[in-house]
């Protein structure tokens, strides 16, 4: 049988999370029922990742009921990864480079970042536009030849994914994670973007859909496609 992006999850769902900040020279990536969409399109991109998790209660209850594993919601957001990766780089000084949103905003967030973290060492930062091939190609060797402990890229689905693995085919023997809107969001002058209400019931999306117009057309199509191509995949591998 054809291994599915759910297999992929699976997998990456028995690692010891405990012991993942320990890792090195290894890339992982997270996705949700809008972003399963895209990498179900773009499997041989995903497959060259050591793992990903499932960002999204819908997609771990489709793995529940198509597959018949359990596994466990994470995110690289302040209610996901990103507090415990954090915390860690606080207590043991380790240093961590950001890629991703608009300058005014990966900006903010740094200022966030050190704020609560300051023990934490920013390597550097930088936003995630970029206007040719050569820049890209710049940004590379500049994280290859600093070596953070940890590289967080969040660009967008696909473009995070190709430029975390460009890094990492490039030399980078660090962690690296993708991170979707987690820098833009927390720019918003706050370390907490979501409300203790949208994480307690699991309604994360409906709050992104209220605060975020621009998500709203792509959740509502995730809402009617994400369970048919879910289901094919498992059918068919495909």
């Amino acid at each position: 049988m054809k291994q599915t992006i759910a297999h992929k999850i699976i997998a990456t769902e028995e690692k010891n999370i405990s012991k993942l900040f320990f890792e090195k020279g290894k890339i992982y990536t997270f996705l949700n029922p809008v972003s399963y969409l895209t990498a179900v399109k773009e499997k041989k991109l995903f497959e060259k990742f050591d793992g990903i998790f499932a960002d999204g209660s819908r997609l771990v209850f489709a793995i529940l009921c198509l597959y018949g594993r359990k596994v466990t919601r994470r995110s690289f957001d302040m209610v996901g990864i990103a507090p415990a990766l954090f915390s860690f780089a606080n207590d043991m000084g380790k240093s961590v480079y950001f890629i991703g949103a608009e300058q005014n905003e990966i900006e903010k967030a740094v200022d966030i970042f050190k704020a609560h973290y300051p023990k934490m060492i920013v390597a550097g930062f930088r936003n995630g536009f970029f206007k040719d091939d050569y820049e890209i190609g710049e940004e590379v060797k500049r994280v290859v030849q600093m070596q953070p402990d940890y590289l967080i890229v969040g660009m967008g689905a696909c473009k995070q994914e190709q430029m975390l693995l460009r890094i990492h085919d490039a030399g980078y023997e660090g962690l690296g994670f993708t991170c979707g809107g987690f820098l833009r969001q927390t720019s918003l002058n706050k370390i907490n973007f979501y409300p203790a209400w949208a994480d307690r019931w699991n309604l994360r999306f409906a709050y992104r859909m209220i605060k975020e117009k621009h998500t709203r057309s792509r959740y509502i199509l995730a809402t009617f496609k994400f369970p048919l191509r879910f289901l094919k995949e498992r059918i068919t591998g495909r």
